[in-house]
């Protein structure tokens, strides 16, 4: 009886740990993920638009501004897709956060690409229409939902029981929560500056969009250290370093464009925030190089239904 007991607790302790080590990715997210290939569908329509009529559209129209947005917001949503699962969100908060989403997504691609063809900025425009100026005010407020929305759904990731789950996943999730905050802060800023240019030469779009990459990147690494034959000191350790240096270097970035100077320009900010980067890169290759010579690594993603 006591032996029968023994390998019963052995064998919820095999479950428990298989199953820390067996992300569930994009499980129950098929909206979600359709609405980031919708962005993509239409991304290719404003890029043929820009290929047979050109990009500029009236006055202020530009099908080349809506053909980046798109796919950069389709992307994000798909990111997003991936990584919700592992929240540990209940049934109804995740639900309201999935929809809430996707309405404003829907929105989001309507404007910009709606607006753009017709010639109209669709945040500043210049037009004294009614109805444009409603679209730009009302795309304001669909932007901060975004926003506040994302950073409720951030939390979920800093609580003990997500992090009981899958350590260096939502140990990377947090440094990814904290870089797109620093994106949808960027982002907050072009509003306020009525526009993504900062002195002679800055741009903020490129802080805007490079956060939101650590979507992509950081729980990639994650994962790769999951498949490398390290302890789970060093694991975390590794995603501890990527996460810092990713913020830091978006950070250095913000100084850099604050300054008016554009990130590519040689100067002490821009060139520490490279070093950042590529330290990451290399701890990329590194994890990488470790999980493939790993023959018997023990995370394996599994898509959901």
């Amino acid at each position: 009886m006591k032996g029968g007991w023994l390998r019963m607790v052995g064998n919820r302790t095999a479950m428990t740990a298989k199953g820390a080590a067996n992300p569930t990715f994009f499980a129950g997210e098929r909206w979600l993920v359709g609405m980031g290939l919708l962005g993509f569908a239409l991304a290719v329509f404003c890029g043929i638009w820009t290929l047979v009529n050109g990009a500029e559209v009236g006055a202020e129209g530009n099908m080349m501004n809506a053909f980046s947005f798109n796919a950069a917001l389709g992307m994000f949503i798909i990111s997003t897709a991936a990584v919700l699962p592992l929240a540990g969100m209940g049934a109804r908060a995740r639900a309201f956060f999935r929809w809430s989403y996707i309405v404003l997504t829907l929105y989001s691609y309507a404007a910009e690409t709606v607006q753009n063809a017709r010639g109209f900025n669709p945040r500043f425009t210049q037009s004294t229409n009614d109805f444009d100026v409603m679209a730009g005010n009302l795309f304001g407020l669909v932007a901060m939902l975004l926003v506040l929305f994302y950073a409720v759904f951030a939390t979920y990731f800093f609580r003990r029981r997500t992090y009981e789950r899958h350590p260096e996943l939502t140990l990377a999730l947090r440094y990814t929560m904290m870089a797109v905050m620093i994106s949808f802060g960027a982002g907050i800023w072009i509003s306020l500056n009525l526009g993504r240019h900062v002195g002679a030469e800055g741009n903020i779009i490129w802080l805007h969009g490079l956060g939101f990459h650590a979507l992509q990147a950081l729980p990639i690494l994650a994962w790769l250290t999951l498949r490398a034959p390290w302890p789970a000191r060093t694991r975390r350790s590794v995603v501890h370093a990527a996460g810092l240096s990713y913020a830091i270097g978006l950070l250095l970035m913000g100084g850099q464009t604050m300054l008016g100077h554009p990130i590519m320009e040689w100067s002490a900010m821009s060139v520490a925030a490279g070093l950042c980067f590529l330290f990451g890169l290399g701890l990329g290759a590194s994890a990488a190089a470790a999980a493939l010579g790993n023959k018997g690594g023990a995370a394996r993603v599994h898509r959901g239904a």
